[in-house]
């Protein structure tokens, strides 16, 4: 690492190894130069007398030698990547260097690129999708039974389970499944199309023979990994994919989000919390601190990676006719961030449902301190099966709920709410009914725990069952 200069925290902190690599000049340039071999082999292989077989082996035989020096140096002097690149290649294969590039635009390298490295981040992220699903399905399997208070506007509502309230977080991962399937079914290849997609130059090489252009171009496809090709473009694929893309991964993002911000709620209720290691330092000043460190990281990338899609939808809008440049430098920055931000982001989510903690004896106390109020609606019809007007008793009960309400709050008094109903003549109940209507809070959590195991068996079990072969250890560690 140079220290002197600017590093990208997304691969110097966040990110795994493998989107790195994904997203890395190696790579780029050494699929612009398996494009070009795909070009010429597809052009010798339809008779093209300009395209020997030698020629390809040469190029085939330089694919992964890239003198980057060289293209960096013509760089600087012509300020084309591509042609760039086009001269350094040139340089290792005499023989081949006439043909290089034959009748193709710069999109036609730099696009097909782009949608490969797409096609195969989409398949990292799907697999570190699935292990976020299997670790919480796992979660919710284990605490399905566990009954906890439930919060609407983050104030005390009716029970629910540990389990169920994270199947809300599967339900909207496995919506997230859904979109990235749909996704990988429109990323195809650009193929070979020419300068503004018309494919004219590959014409007048074919000498007017439009099946063999029409073939040329899903050959080159074929080869570069694709078995679908757009049938039709401008100079570039069409920018709207980007976009598609963007809200993809942003929908990861916003998931997740949702995910992390809940949890970092309930750790400061000390009922549920992410890992922490033994060593781990929670604040400079506060040695005690249990900071919610990596939720907090979390919920960060995800809003950074919401905000991308902007970016890409401005760049679908503005493709100026067959195309303009301005998306260039954006997408360069734009388009590997969105993937490595949702790389980290699920490498974060897969490190914290690998061992999440729950802390029953916690959830059992905010439980007990506000089940008096979770039941007031059992009361109230309670009340109604003895012959109580409805609208009285939810006064009554009203009434009584606020003024103990304020005792806990002004004097940190404990929730003497049942012993106010019993001393009130117009309740039909005494302290020792209400408190077996009450009974056991786990009867206020309704179906949670039917729901969690019917929700885990119908919808996420086949999901998982579907791609077993996906699943698989991946490496969630946290270098900080």
């Amino acid at each position: 690492m140079n220290r002197d200069i600017y590093q990208e925290p997304l691969v110097s902190r966040y990110t795994s190894r493998e989107m790195q690599e994904l997203f890395s000049e190696r790579f780029k340039f050494t699929h612009w130069r398996k494009c070009w071999v795909a070009l010429a082999e597809a052009q010798h292989e339809l008779g093209l007398a300009a395209v020997t077989a030698e020629m390809v082996a040469e190029l085939k035989a330089n694919v992964d030698n890239i003198n980057f020096e060289v293209a960096a140096a013509k760089e600087r002097e012509i300020r084309h990547d591509v042609m760039a690149h086009v001269f350094a290649y040139g340089q290792q294969c005499p023989l081949a260097e006439p043909i290089i590039h034959l009748g193709a635009t710069s999109q036609f390298v730099v696009c097909n690129t782009d949608l490969l490295i797409q096609k195969r981040a989409l398949h990292l992220i799907k697999r570190a999708l699935l292990t976020v699903i299997a670790n919480l399905a796992e979660f919710c399997t284990r605490h399905k039974d566990l009954a906890t208070l439930g919060f609407t506007h983050y104030q005390p509502a009716q029970p629910t389970t540990v389990g169920k309230r994270n199947t809300l977080y599967l339900q909207d991962l496995l919506m997230d499944l859904e979109y990235i399937e749909q996704l990988e079914g429109q990323i195809k290849a650009r193929g070979a199309k020419g300068t503004v997609g018309t494919q004219a130059t590959f014409i007048e090489l074919f000498a007017g023979d439009h099946d063999k252009v029409r073939e040329l171009d899903r050959l080159v496809a074929q080869k570069i990994g694709f078995d679908q090709v757009f049938a039709v473009t401008g100079q570039t694929y069409p920018r709207k994919l980007d976009m598609k893309t963007a809200e993809t991964l942003a929908g990861i993002g916003a998931s997740a989000h949702k995910f992390a911000v809940d949890l970092r709620l309930l750790s400061n209720l000390k009922v549920q919390e992410e890992p922490f290691e033994r060593k781990q330092v929670g604040s400079s000043a506060m040695a005690y601190k249990r900071n919610p460190m990596r939720s907090e990281r979390m919920t960060g990338l995800a809003r950074k990676l919401m905000g991308l899609p902007a970016n890409f939808a401005a760049t679908a809008a503005n493709q100026w006719f067959e195309r303009t440049l301005d998306d260039s430098a954006i997408r360069r920055m734009d388009l590997a961030q969105a993937f490595l931000l949702t790389d980290a982001i699920l490498k974060l989510y897969i490190n914290i449902t690998n061992d999440m903690v729950v802390y029953p004896k916690q959830v059992e106390r905010h439980l007990k301190e506000e089940l008096p109020f979770m039941a007031t609606e059992k009361i109230l019809m309670a009340c109604v099966e003895r012959g109580k007007s409805r609208q009285e008793m939810h006064e009554v009960i009203r009434e009584h709920s606020v003024a103990a309400g304020l005792d806990v709050k002004n004097q940190g008094l404990r929730n003497n709410l049942l012993e106010r109903l019993a001393d009130d003549e117009r309740v039909p109940f005494d302290l020792q009914e209400l408190n077996g209507l009450i009974g056991n809070y786990q009867q206020f959590t309704g179906r949670a725990a039917e729901q969690t195991t019917e929700f885990l068996q119908e919808q996420v079990a086949p999901v998982l069952e579907q791609y077993r072969d996906l699943l698989g250890d991946i490496d969630a560690t946290l270098s900080v």
